[in-house]
């Protein structure tokens, strides 16, 4: 059995890595750097992601190891250590693949945790419990990818569905998997509120924005704020509470409104919803940096037929089908279900090849 070439740390950016870790770690020995703590933290999450990297790779280039020592020893027992060889192949896989995936999750906010906005299109029923359906498929992936979650707003109809909801999803790099998901869902089924039982389609708009650390500025001046109460209720009118609990906050300028009503105490839910946002201003802030407005407030607004980024197929046949990738999946049930990995590493692949030489931190 003949040898192949091993991995190439030249592909994967080894060499330069290594050479910007010396440089950061050179930084951050210098005390007068500490005076700046976002400059500090800054410096510290580049570092983290190249030690990931650098990591991984160690782990590539041992696993190598193994598997030239196999299959030399396949010269002598090709079938006794066939397996072996196998899984050492199937290890390597999943670690060439890791590395891709550190180097595609290289955006400055990518290392965040996230907030995730669901709301339903026009349509009434069908289009509250489509935007209903789609926060189920995220609790459900953040459940199995080790996150942790938390529902910050909601707001359901007592027939059936949501209107809108806002989520927190905890955990690093919950954000650079999850800012894909931004755009218009559309599900095509036999509508189960249709007595005749028609086929109808039915539209929901998901933003994802990073969790932004509260020690950055954001410059938000009370005097834009309009800042709203009101009574908080569970899904259906549920657990209604009997005091104005719940804060909604407007920002004037930028005709932002973020929601809180999952705390017990005003003072907190107005708290959390300055956390958030907080959130939405620093992204709307980056996009406009990056002359992306026209693209942001396409992805929010335009809640219609044309502008989907996935289908959910379900009748007449069953396929989730990713418009910008080409991604499908058969399994429709299962990807309801939050099994989505494969539709967000084709999108951070896709995305990580147009940007090509941009180089990495880029957002």
């Amino acid at each position: 059995m003949a040898k192949s070439s091993p991995p190439s740390e030249v592909f994967f950016e080894i060499p330069e890595r290594e050479k910007r870790l010396t440089e950061l770690e050179k930084r951050l020995s210098d005390p007068g750097l500490w005076k700046d703590p976002d400059k500090t933290r800054d410096i510290q999450s580049e570092k983290s992601r190249i030690v990931d990297i650098l990591s991984q790779w160690d782990s590539l280039q041992a696993l190598w190891g193994d598997l030239q020592v196999l299959i030399e020893l396949a010269g002598e027992d090709e079938q006794g250590v066939q397996k072996d060889i196998q899984d050492t192949v199937d290890r390597l896989h999943a670690s060439i693949s890791a590395i891709e995936k550190a180097q595609m999750l290289s955006g400055h906010d990518d290392a965040k945790s996230a907030f995730l906005e669901i709301h339903a299109g026009a349509g009434g029923l069908e289009a509250q419990d489509w935007a209903e359906m789609l926060l189920r498929m995220y609790l459900r992936w953040a459940e199995k990818n080790g996150y942790s979650s938390r529902i910050i707003d909601i707001s359901s109809d007592e027939e059936a569905g949501i209107k809108h909801a806002t989520v927190e999803i905890s955990g690093q790099w919950a954000f650079g998997y999850l800012k894909g998901e931004t755009g218009v869902h559309r599900l095509v089924r036999i509508s189960p509120f249709d007595a005749n039982k028609r086929r109808h389609t039915s539209f929901a708009s998901v933003l994802a924005t990073p969790e932004v650390d509260q020690n950055i500025d954001i410059n938000i001046d009370d005097k834009d704020l309009r800042i709203d109460t009101y009574r908080a209720s569970g899904h259906g009118g549920q657990h209604v509470n009997k005091t104005d609990s719940a804060v909604r906050i407007t920002h004037l300028p930028t005709n932002t409104v973020v929601q809180c009503q999952n705390e017990r105490s005003q003072h907190k839910n107005k708290a959390f919803a300055m956390k958030l946002l907080a959130s939405k201003l620093y992204e709307l802030e980056v996009l406009k940096q990056k002359d992306r407005m026209n693209e942001f407030s396409k992805g929010k607004k335009e809640i219609t037929w044309g502008s989907q980024i996935r289908s959910y197929v379900l009748q007449p046949y069953q396929l989730v089908k990713d418009h910008r990738t080409g991604t499908e999946m058969g399994n429709v049930d299962s990807v309801l279900d939050g099994d989505i990995t494969a539709f967000i590493d084709a999108y951070l692949s896709m995305m990580a090849t147009a940007r090509g030489g941009e180089g990495a931190g880029s957002h």
